[in-house]
């Protein structure tokens, strides 16, 4: 009798526990990605060619970064003086993701897993979210925002931001841009950006 009571208490926390995990995951997203993607055109000069994608939630609180380029995060040294990120030397150098990501409060090597540089030519660049933060932990279901910030020239900047759910169906999610200050010469560095939800 001890012996039945012993396996029913097992049996009755190992279905527990499977129940706990069944429905954990429910919470979380696990098979759909996001790809985001736009055409950079290499604008002259200083001050621009520096652009961000990162993610954030529904309260606009910062989830994950999937881009930020280089010298926004590395800066570059001159003259054999010790190198400065971007965004301090040039405060206008993508305003937007640098409050919303608290960059000031992220380490060097926190910042350079999601740096990269550049590029020299244009062409069609293309990110994408795996439904993970920072940390690598699948995010809660919800609705969330992609950003895209491109610093065009000095103080001219444009954010693109689509809202989405991850109970959203596959498909295009709309964008909408707010620009700081048009600038006419450089209006073409980051075009035609895209979000789809796969």
């Amino acid at each position: 009798m001890r012996q039945k009571k012993i396996i029913s208490v097992v049996l009755s926390a190992m279905l527990l526990s499977v129940i706990a995990v069944a429905q954990s995951s429910k919470k979380t997203v696990k098979t759909s990605t996001l790809e985001v993607s736009f055409n950079y055109q290499r604008q002259a000069g200083p001050g621009s060619n520096q652009y961000a994608v990162w993610i954030e939630n529904e309260k606009g609180e910062f989830v994950k970064t999937l881009f930020v380029t280089s010298y926004t995060t590395k800066g570059r040294a001159r003259g054999g003086e010790e190198p400065k990120r971007g965004y301090i030397v040039r405060p206008a150098c993508v305003p937007t993701w640098v409050k919303t990501s608290k960059a000031e409060e992220k380490t060097d090597v926190q910042l350079d897993a999601v740096t990269g540089a550049t590029p020299q030519s244009g062409g069609v660049q293309t990110f994408t979210w795996d439904f993970t933060d920072e940390q690598g932990k699948a995010v809660p279901q919800g609705t969330y925002k992609i950003k895209v910030e491109a610093t065009l020239i000095f103080d001219s900047d444009i954010v693109y931001t689509g809202t989405f759910s991850t109970k959203d169906k596959p498909g295009n999610i709309t964008l909408t841009s707010e620009v700081t200050k048009p600038d006419e010469q450089h209006k073409d560095m980051v075009t035609d950006v895209k979000a789809l939800l796969r």
